[in-house]
């Protein structure tokens, strides 16, 4: 089966390791946030940081304070994290996300991972 948007999370899986290399786990995930957002960048990948998603209940649009960490091309969620495994509460999160807007593929990226490739997580909505 063919995944969504396969070249794009493959691109921002690269960054995300490219980062990782960098700096290695045990920063706060804001530092993690402005490298891979330097990163994309470089790599000349569009991108939106801390996107307000409002919520919508009963015709009306409501802000509940929810942010999204990342927003790649309008098209990919990007949920960051540095905990010491990634939970089904955060997939829980990201899948919630992805319900809420027209994006339907999310990565979330934990940088506490010894290997960045351990700390990844994909989800399709």
């Amino acid at each position: 089966m063919e995944y969504h948007f396969e070249k794009l999370t493959q691109q921002v899986i690269a960054a995300a390791i490219e980062v990782h290399q960098a700096l290695g786990p045990g920063l706060l995930e804001s530092a993690y946030e402005h490298c891979l957002c330097h990163e994309l960048s470089l790599r000349q990948i569009q991108y939106k940081r801390q996107v307000v998603l409002p919520l919508r209940y009963k015709g009306t649009m409501l802000d509940c304070g929810y942010r999204l960490d990342i927003l790649i091309e309008d098209q990919v969620v990007i949920e960051m994290k540095t905990v010491e495994k990634i939970l089904p509460v955060h997939k829980a999160q990201l899948l919630t996300y992805l319900r809420l807007l027209p994006a339907k593929v999310g990565l979330i990226l934990n940088f506490h991972e010894a290997r960045m490739k351990d700390g990844i997580c994909r989800l399709v909505c």
